[in-house]
């Protein structure tokens, strides 16, 4: 049985008043990783995590979709412990061989965005579940949002996210 990772994260564009986290739910797709934020504490089972993650890094056109098991093995171990020390693939090695691009300072690291991907992303899909947003199809952009069915339908802007493609890995 893996251990239960706990990761902190920080949720900038996702945070909610105190007396408003308590009566929401939690998001839990199983036991493997933990991501706490406040008053949230959301789990994940390892392929729901896993999924997340390398969803995460294409978002920030860090990698391609499509990582060999290696290589993401190594993206989650960064999202984890903040580093890689064994690389298992080119990816890992990549990483260690760019890290002071990929470092920065601690909100804007590639760490730190990782993180606050996976949590955005089961933040809004348990908003979802809740009843409180649906998903929204756009088509002439061909992408997917929020709207939040109590305001009218009003379209969720999300922050937007910083873009690793000058130090991104490719095969």
């Amino acid at each position: 049985m893996q251990t239960q990772n706990t990761l902190a994260a920080t949720a900038e564009g996702t945070e909610l008043p105190k007396d408003e986290t308590k009566k929401r739910g939690n998001y839990d797709s199983g036991e493997d990783y933990v991501l706490e934020y406040g008053d949230l504490r959301f789990t994940f089972n390892e392929e729901d995590f896993r999924q997340r993650v390398e969803q995460a890094a294409v978002k920030l056109q860090f990698v391609d979709p499509g990582l060999e098991e290696e290589e993401l093995e190594d993206l989650v171990t960064l999202a984890v412990n903040g580093e890689i020390r064994e690389p298992g693939s080119p990816l890992g090695e990549h990483v260690n061989e760019r890290w002071f691009e990929l470092v920065g300072p601690a909100d804007r690291s590639l760490v730190h965005w990782l993180r606050r991907l996976v949590f955005r992303g089961a933040w809004l899909d348990q908003r979802v579940k809740e009843g409180e947003l649906d998903v929204y199809f756009h088509e002439e952009s061909q992408s997917f949002g929020y709207v939040q069915r109590d305001r009218d339908s009003e379209l969720i802007e999300l922050s937007p996210e910083p873009s690793w493609q000058p130090a991104a890995y490719r095969r």
